[in-house]
């Protein structure tokens, strides 16, 4: 099940306004700082996310085709900001609401089963070597 565009338009002028600043501090939330494909101009979205092994798990509540999910694909990463600390992520990989990674805990498979996504994002996070 796939949110509605309607609902889509008024979360991005009016809720996401509000839920940054919430996204930035409540655990199992996020802001994704992107680069736009054609204005080339910063970003930020606030979505929900998950751990997972070397990476993290966004579903998709508003479908693979967003502008955000454009924009974090054609450039190959993002960064992500998980409690105030920003995280460079990589290799992002659109995959079924069915082929979900192994070890989600409970919760969220349950949650993911609820909402029936057509599709999740999983981004990589970048190992940075120390310097």
């Amino acid at each position: 099940m796939q949110l509605p565009d309607s609902l889509a338009r008024f979360n991005r002028i009016g809720t996401n306004k509000v839920m940054r600043p919430l996204a930035r501090r409540v655990p199992y939330m996020g802001i994704v700082h992107h680069v736009g494909r054609r204005p080339g101009r910063p970003y930020e979205t606030p979505v929900l996310l998950t751990p997972i092994d070397g990476g993290f798990l966004i579903p998709l509540t508003y479908g693979p085709d967003r502008d955000w999910v454009r924009n974090v694909t054609a450039s190959q990463g993002a960064e992500l900001e998980i409690r105030g600390r920003r995280r460079t992520v990589n290799a992002p990989e659109l995959v079924g609401g069915d082929e979900r990674p192994a070890g989600l805990p409970g919760a969220w498979s349950t949650l993911l089963d609820r909402l029936n996504l057509e599709a999740l994002l999983v981004v990589r996070r970048t190992i940075e070597a120390p310097t």
